[in-house]
């Protein structure tokens, strides 16, 4: 995975996410919606086959955007560590 920058303003990031598609940009986008201070985040793949996730994130209020992925990138890492908890517990209970 690689991050190229496009625009990084004080509430605003654009950025593309090179080595991803949608199940990874899902992901993020919802961790980013359930942050109060995301005023807007979306992305955009241009062609199914060869586009390139780009992100946009507006934030509101003085929270920076990038402080806002990093805590998304956060959020989905502790999901998905409940989600294999929860799965090796059910597993050992079989």
């Amino acid at each position: 995975m690689k991050l190229n920058i496009f625009t990084n303003s004080k509430n605003e990031l654009k950025a593309s996410i090179i080595g991803e598609g949608h199940t990874f940009c899902n992901a993020i986008y919802e961790m980013l919606l359930n942050n109060d201070s995301v005023e807007y985040a979306f992305y955009d793949i241009s062609h199914p086959l060869v586009g390139v996730p780009v992100f946009y994130i507006r934030m509101k209020g003085r929270k920076k955007p990038e402080k806002a992925l990093t805590e998304a990138s956060k959020d989905l890492i502790k999901n998905l560590t409940n989600l294999s908890n929860a799965f090796q517990k059910a597993i050992k209970n079989e």
